[in-house]
Formats: C-alpha cells, sequence, structure tokens
C-alpha cells in the first residue's frame, strides 16, 4: 500500500512539474509575442523610416516612391508616434512595425488621386501594433497623412467597431458602409478585433478635409502640434 502511494505521489510529483513548465513555456511566447516582437518591429520601423526622410533630404521634386515608404500616417488619438506606410498588407510587411495599403482585394487609391479610398492596416497586437489603440478614434478625430511635398489632414467621420475580416465593401472607393454614397477622398484604417484575437475587422472611416504643402522646417498641420 505504501509503495503505491508513493507511485502515485511520483506521478503527481511529474505531472505538476510539467504543468509548471508548460506554463513558464506558455508565459515566455507570450512576452515574446507581445513585447518582444514590438521591440524588434519598432527598431526595424524606425530604421526604415529614417531611410526614407533621408531619401527625401537628398533628392529633389519626383514621383512618389510606392518602394521603399509613400510616407507617415500621424493619428494624435492613437498615441503611436509616426507610422511609415508602405505597399501592401502581407505579413511580411506589416510585420516591421509599420502599416501597409491595400493592392487586393480591393486596390487603395492615394492620397494624392483626386478620388478614392486611402485603405490601410496594420497590427493590433504585436510586431509594433501601431493600431493597438485604434478604439480610441471618435468622430472628428485628425488623421494626417505626411508625403515629402504634402500634408494630407483627413477627420473621422464613422466607425465600425466589429465586422467579418471577409467584409471588402470597408475597402470600396466609395465606402457606402460609411453612410458615404459618392465619390470623394476618404481614408480606411483597418486592424484586428477583438484585441489579442483575429477573429474580425475593426474599421475606422474619415474624409480628406484640406491639404496644406510642406515647408522647408516640415512644419506640422495645427492638429499635430
Amino acid at each position: 500500500m505504501a509503495r503505491a502511494r508513493s507511485r502515485i505521489a511520483g506521478v503527481i510529483s511529474v505531472f505538476g512539474e510539467l504543468l509548471i513548465t508548460t506554463g513558464v513555456l506558455l508565459g515566455l511566447f507570450v512576452v515574446y509575442s507581445l513585447w518582444w516582437t514590438n521591440v524588434l518591429a519598432d527598431r526595424e520601423a524606425d530604421k526604415q523610416g529614417d531611410e526614407v526622410r533621408h531619401t527625401w533630404a537628398a533628392s529633389g521634386p519626383g514621383a512618389l516612391d510606392t518602394k521603399d515608404g509613400i510616407g507617415f500616417l500621424h493619428v494624435p488619438a492613437m498615441k503611436n508616434g509616426e507610422v511609415l506606410v508602405k505597399r501592401g498588407t502581407d505579413p511580411d510587411i506589416l510585420n516591421h512595425g509599420v502599416a501597409g495599403y491595400y493592392t487586393d482585394p480591393v486596390a487603395s487609391a492615394l492620397p494624392s488621386d483626386k478620388r478614392g479610398n486611402f485603405s490601410l492596416a496594420a497590427h493590433r497586437d504585436g510586431h509594433g501594433a501601431k493600431f493597438h489603440n485604434i478604439h480610441r478614434l471618435r468622430n472628428g478625430d485628425a488623421i494626417v497623412f505626411e508625403t515629402k511635398d504634402t500634408w494630407y489632414v483627413y477627420k473621422v467621420y464613422k466607425t465600425l467597431p466589429e465586422t467579418s475580416k471577409f467584409n471588402v465593401r470597408v475597402l470600396d472607393p466609395v465606402p457606402k458602409e460609411s453612410g458615404r454614397t459618392g465619390p470623394g477622398r476618404y481614408i480606411t484604417l483597418t486592424t484586428c478585433t477583438p484585441m489579442y484575437t483575429s477573429d474580425y475587422r475593426y474599421v475606422v472611416w474619415g474624409e480628406l478635409e484640406r491639404t496644406e504643402k510642406v515647408d522647408g522646417r516640415r512644419t506640422p498641420p495645427a492638429e499635430l502640434r
């Protein structure tokens, strides 16, 4: 009887140690996913952003660069600093701590286009989490996009806290789900929701209010001061 109890106690002890080890490994994975990937992504995004600004400073007027990064997104309400925006929304792009504009399933317009929807995506958790605080955006909040020679100032007019990840209508040139029915110059921000999942999409729509030419000091619009 004593030997049987000893064996049972030994099995329970081993099982308990396995549970503890599993818990530690899961905890380390969470730390890696939600913290360390942010550190690495932010470093890479800063490096890429510096390269874009260096290129701007060293070159004269020219066509919009759609390879290395077309500009920087500034959203004061999200308190996420400046976010480099690149072409495409594949993970190998977004995982570097940047935002990307859609090339499919609905191709994004560019801010300089006379009409269309400048539609963007970024991670909400991990890999820089540039859209982590998207839920803080309210109607009237500013979304500012900076290119080499122009500031584009948008104002939020509608949010959609949850929709299917397969709902591509939110990216349409005229985003009718936002309440707009005619052509305009729109911006759409998309990311995963709820936090720490990728089950649904959170969407914010804005509309261009004005543009400002970039001066020699790159003085930002009033919304960013």
